[in-house]
């Protein structure tokens, strides 16, 4: 019986061992699985080469073209005037902006033309008798002698002589005098040089105003300048006389500006160079902050494209036969912040207009239809 059960438990192990063998070997023979192959999807879009303009762009605040300070040049009490010498009054040219006290200085002032005038009539006598052919032009300056207006010129002299019999009299250093001191009684009244607004005002009627105080600011509300600094590089592309976009900064508003100077040295720490720009438009305010785009000149065959789609700032991909991703080198022309201008594609090439994470030269790839 022992060696009966051993015989069967024999058959049995060789069995399983067989069946198991088997399972093996099917396993082993059955087909590996097959995978997809997954192409990537690209947009395109076809090269049109054309004339691109070369736009810098550059930003700046306005500043009133035409701007003064205003200062005395003469010491007095300052005098009420028709219009309030307050921020934001407007004058028209030739109009009194500030009024001085002169009542001591213009007595001071009548002083001096009351001696000229007695210095003439005393020498009239020897006029006659010395120099009897000047003495109608002297005469006729004596009758149109107003002491309360503007000194008239004295007479031109014909003679050496009568020039020294003059200045030998002190007339002339007293003529000179009066006219000094009418310049000087003049600045007791300051005018607008031009029509503007007032945009600072340091006193106010009443205050004692000092020699050299600064009283306020003046400007011309109608034009406004505004300073922009342009790389170096891009100095021989600026022209004056070129027209310039400006925008604010929401970039809801533009207008439109001119290069009306350029500087002629670059600035050493920064590389830049310095362009001035005039614009008028009512909307303008000093010291508002614009955005400036600066045409400096046109590139001939080329396309502009985004930042992103350049490769090591050499090449950009484009698509062959509708399916072959293909690395072509280009020539870029001018860089901006976000796109680059970029010359060497032929008309119609495809160029991918999307970055393709993982791209390579000879990718397969499809080309959206939408």
């Amino acid at each position: 019986m022992r060696k009966i059960i051993l015989a069967i438990l024999g058959v049995l192990a060789i069995a399983c061992a067989v069946y198991f063998g088997n399972l093996l070997v099917e396993k082993n023979n059955k087909p590996k699985p097959t995978f997809k192959k997954q192409i990537k999807t690209v947009f395109v879009n076809s090269v049109e080469n054309k004339e691109i303009p070369i736009i810098l762009s550059a930003s700046g605040n306005l500043i009133a073209k035409n701007k003064i300070d205003i200062f005395s040049e003469v010491q007095g009490v300052l005098k009420p005037s028709k219009k309030p010498f307050k921020a934001g009054t407007k004058y028209y040219r030739g109009e009194t902006l500030l009024s001085i006290n002169s009542d001591e200085f213009y007595a001071s002032l009548q002083s001096q033309k009351s001696n000229l005038y007695n210095l003439i009539t005393s020498i009239m006598p020897d006029i006659r008798l010395d120099y009897p052919n000047e003495f109608k032009k002297w005469e006729t300056y004596l009758k149109s002698f107003n002491i309360n207006k503007t000194t008239p010129k004295l007479p031109d002299f014909n003679t050496d002589k009568e020039k020294y019999f003059i200045s030998g009299r002190g007339i002339l250093t007293a003529y000179y005098n009066v006219k000094n001191l009418e310049v000087r009684n003049s600045k007791h009244q300051i005018r607008a040089p031009f029509s503007g607004i007032l945009t600072e005002a340091l006193v106010s009627p009443g205050t004692l105003v000092r020699v050299g105080q600064k009283l306020g600011e003046f400007i011309d509300p109608s034009i406004y300048e505004m300073e922009v600094s342009i790389n170096a590089e891009f100095a021989d592309l600026l022209k004056v006389g070129n027209s310039v976009a400006l925008t604010n900064l929401e970039k809801t508003k533009e207008y439109t500006g001119k290069v009306v100077r350029i500087n002629g040295r670059v600035d050493q720490i920064s590389q830049t160079i310095k362009a001035f720009i005039d614009v008028k438009h009512p909307d303008l305010k000093e010291g508002m902050f614009l955005e400036a785009n600066l045409v400096a000149k046109s590139e001939k065959d080329a396309i502009e494209i985004s930042r992103k789609l350049l490769i090591d700032n050499s090449a950009v991909y484009t698509v062959k036969n509708d399916s072959i991703l293909s690395l072509v080198p280009v020539k870029p022309v001018y860089f901006a912040s976000e796109t680059v201008v970029i010359k060497g594609l032929k008309n119609n090439d495809k160029i991918l207009t999307q970055p393709l994470p993982g791209s390579f030269d000879g990718m397969i790839v499809k080309i959206n239809k939408k």
